[in-house]
């Protein structure tokens, strides 16, 4: 069972890490496209470069249009992707400062306590963003720029989502096992 886990959980962080790095790519093009263009627009160009300023503008070099909704969706989805993999590790930001004096049995009842917090957490997360989809397609909502519905987003992530809450019920349910147990069943990292 760990064995699926592991590899779903990687699985879904890789195409995350897809995703950032495509929304990177396209960030960085973007913000190169629009300095260019403003460059060829000014005095200095024109005058130094003439023609070959205005044949660069003509040619459409600018700003990616829709990058900031293609980031926006991105960067959500990649946060839903992610979660399954730290989740599964136990890699989130924690602050041990008081706990780490624990001993080890209260500690493991507090990882498990914890665990299932985070886990009810990501459920309700993710049942609010299946609401949130359910609205934008019953309504028909585009983005402004490449009117792509914006209900795709949200499936996108709700994927991801549904990944994350399998995962979290997994970790739960083995956080609880190790508290009750005293033996580790889940790897620390």
């Amino acid at each position: 069972m760990h064995t699926f886990f592991r590899s779903l959980a990687r699985i879904t962080a890789i195409i995350g890490g897809f995703v950032l790095i495509a929304i990177i790519v396209l960030t960085t093009l973007s913000i190169v496209g629009r300095s260019l263009n403003k460059f060829m627009h000014s005095d200095f160009a024109t005058s130094i470069l003439g023609g070959f300023a205005n044949r660069v503008i003509e040619m459409g070099v600018g700003e990616i249009n829709g990058s900031y909704e293609l980031l926006e969706s991105g960067v959500a989805f990649a946060i839903f992707a992610f979660f399954p993999i730290c989740q599964l590790y136990n890699a989130h930001a924690t602050v041990d400062v008081f706990t780490s004096a624990l001993p080890p049995r209260a500690l493991r009842a507090l990882r498990a306590f914890w665990e299932v917090v985070l886990s009810v957490t990501i459920i309700f997360i993710s049942w609010r963003l299946y609401e949130g989809m359910q609205r934008y397609i019953g309504n028909g909502e585009t983005t402004f720029f490449l009117q792509m519905p914006v209900w795709w987003s949200y499936a996108a992530s709700f994927t991801a989502a549904c990944v994350a809450c399998l995962t979290a019920i997994y970790c739960a349910i083995l956080r609880v096992g190790e508290a009750t147990t005293g033996r580790p069943l889940l790897p620390e990292n």
